[in-house]
């Protein structure tokens, strides 16, 4: 019983690997009728192998149209005596079915990466507040040590936020006599928290 000529040979028929590849032959003169044939001939093969490794059904029936897109574009690149052509259709199709694996694990670990980074670090603040308030006894302990005179300038500067004009002017002194009273404050504020670190 002889073929239908416009039946696609059945790959697994003996000569089927040579009829592949005249169909791959007629694909790379731009037959596209040839193309549907071997499109026919082939796609169950390879959207098997595809589903194998991709898994998921609609992922694997967009890597089979990756799949025979590439296939069209470089089948004059098939060469009959490096092996069959359902070989390299296979290799074709698994490197692209590999490939979207790694980029579907690629993706999930981006994700992944992101969401923990995106997770707000747990801490305990116990320590943070001891710390802070250590440095503020220091801060007190070390205001202490100043005269009177420096501690009023000092204040009304750094946490009254009055600028050196007008601390001058509520401590009724002159403006030379106000900035050498905050500077000497700063002068030994400094010198008390270095003695105390």
């Amino acid at each position: 019983m002889h073929a239908v000529p416009d039946e696609p040979p059945d790959p697994r028929e003996r000569g089927g690997s040579d009829a592949l590849g005249a169909i791959l032959t007629a694909c790379a003169r731009g037959d596209e009728a040839q193309f549907a044939k071997l499109y026919d001939a082939t796609a169950p093969r390879l959207f098997g192998l595809i589903r194998k490794i991709v898994r998921d059904p609609a992922q694997s029936e967009e890597v089979v149209q990756e799949v025979y897109l590439q296939i069209w574009r470089q089948c004059t690149r098939f060469d009959p005596s490096a092996g069959s052509a359902l070989a390299w259709m296979m290799t074709i199709a698994h490197r692209r079915a590999v490939d979207r694996v790694r980029s579907a694990q690629a993706q999930t670990d981006r994700e992944t990466t992101y969401d923990a980074r995106q997770q707000a670090v747990p801490y305990d603040t116990t320590a943070e507040d001891a710390h802070r308030e250590l440095d503020a006894e220091r801060v007190r302990r070390a205001l202490r040590s100043l005269t009177p005179a420096q501690r009023s300038a000092i204040d009304l500067a750094y946490f009254g936020g009055y600028t050196h004009r007008e601390v001058a002017a509520l401590l009724d002194l002159p403006m030379g006599t106000a900035k050498t009273r905050i500077r000497d404050g700063l002068i030994r504020l400094r010198d008390t928290m270095g003695v105390e670190q």
